[in-house]
């Protein structure tokens, strides 16, 4: 038997009505039957996903096999089942409340095969809900988490070459209920020969449920620490101190644990508020670094510093500030060249928090009107002015009107 090109691993848990169009986009695909595998995963359904998934298996054009077992009560169980039973030089997670772009298929694998490359996202659209976007740029044959904005796509929804999980032994961490495609994702960019981009085709539809049900929306406060925590110990792990791995732990610390200390933190009861903050502790304590800060915005900054110095009566009163909308005083300096936020507590001698936690980036401070921008750019363009001044011969004027140097 030919081996085939892709295997399609979907886990399926209570996904109906919503299995019907993602298997439609299955058996839709241009790429030649014969070259997909498809293994579904029933996680224990009882609402007809078992029955409907053998259904397909009967008429689809390509390869099926169904696979059933008892709720395993996370995603991550039904994908490792699915993965272990691969076939296909690459392997494509699918989510049976989504669905597949046409060609999808067909576009990845070509792309992962011209490029050599061990990770292919394709371009993500969002249905009835939001999706990633800063990394549809454009198309990009190879790249890597460093120089692109890939750690802002870590679900498991891209095509993997299988040789680069099963020489590595990446498998997803039944431990936990949320994130977990996240850290599967993460280790496999890290490890990959290369990672390409579909820029300019949208291959995946990311579907929100009417129900709710979707399983990024599960989970308790609780779930996101060790998710934060799982990942940022994976990056540790896999990167070296320095500015690599402050780029990379920007991800868990704005999109997993700055969400904790946001809008929702006002609702908190007290003992919650208090056992959100010990929970970040830790991390904080042996992640957070001048690095990551520098990465960040001032009121994310300024949060995650009040979280690390366990000010609870400072975050609240910044909370509070931020929920009101209103804009920050900013305070220019030197000239002109350095630009400070005045949230809650600048220069309070009290408060006691330094001035470079409200230090805009440039970024901020190019909207600052008055700002003049500064840095090592602007220090080597005034010298090479300078040395083009003196280097250059000045002119002076003979008295017949015609110039000469002097």
């Amino acid at each position: 038997m030919t081996q085939p090109d892709v295997t399609v691993v979907i886990g399926a848990y209570e996904a109906m009505p919503y299995l019907v169009e993602c298997l439609a986009s299955v058996e839709a695909q241009t790429i030649d039957p014969g070259r997909v595998e498809v293994i579904a995963v029933d996680d224990g359904s009882t609402d007809g996903t078992g029955e409907y998934l053998r259904e397909f298996a009967d008429r689809a054009p390509m390869s099926v096999t169904v696979l059933r077992q008892e709720n395993s009560g996370g995603p991550s169980g039904p994908r490792n089942v699915g993965l272990g039973k691969a076939a296909g030089r690459y392997v494509f997670f699918l989510d049976a409340d989504d669905r597949l772009g046409p060609e999808a298929l067909e576009r990845m694998v070509a792309m992962a095969d011209r490029a050599g490359t061990d990770v292919v996202l394709g371009r993500v659209e969002g249905v009835n809900r939001s999706a990633p976007k800063s990394m549809w740029g454009r198309t990009l044959e190879r790249t890597d988490v460093f120089s692109s904005n890939i750690m802002f796509t870590l679900s498991a929804q891209k095509l993997f070459r299988r040789e680069l999980l099963d020489r590595h032994g990446i498998r997803f961490d039944e431990s936990l209920f949320t994130g977990e495609d996240a850290l599967f994702t993460m280790e496999a960019y890290l490890r990959a020969d290369g990672v390409s981009v579909i820029a300019d085709h949208t291959c995946y539809y990311l579907v929100g449920r009417d129900d709710g049900k979707h399983v990024t929306k599960s989970g308790g406060y609780v779930l996101r620490f060790d998710s934060a925590r799982a990942l940022m110990n994976l990056i540790a792990d896999l990167v070296p101190e320095g500015p690599r791995r402050d780029r990379l732990m920007v991800r868990p610390f704005t999109i997993t644990l700055l969400p904790q200390f946001g809008p929702r933190f006002l609702k908190d009861s007290d003992e919650v508020r208090r056992h959100k903050l010990s929970l970040a502790q830790p991390l904080m304590d042996v992640h957070w670094t001048e690095g990551v800060a520098a990465r960040l915005k001032v009121e994310e900054r300024l949060r995650l510093h009040l979280v690390a110095e366990q000010r609870l009566e400072l975050l609240t009163e910044l909370l509070e500030f931020v929920r009101t909308k209103q804009q920050a005083p900013a305070v220019l300096g030197r000239r002109g060249r350095r630009v400070h936020l005045a949230y809650p507590h600048f220069r309070d001698r009290t408060a006691g928090i330094p001035d470079s936690v409200y230090l805009a980036s440039p970024r901020e401070a190019r909207t600052v009107p008055g700002y003049r921008e500064g840095g090592a750019r602007s220090v080597l363009r005034r010298a090479a002015r300078k040395a083009r001044r003196v280097l250059t011969p000045s002119r002076r004027t003979t008295p017949d009107g015609s110039a000469a140097a002097a």
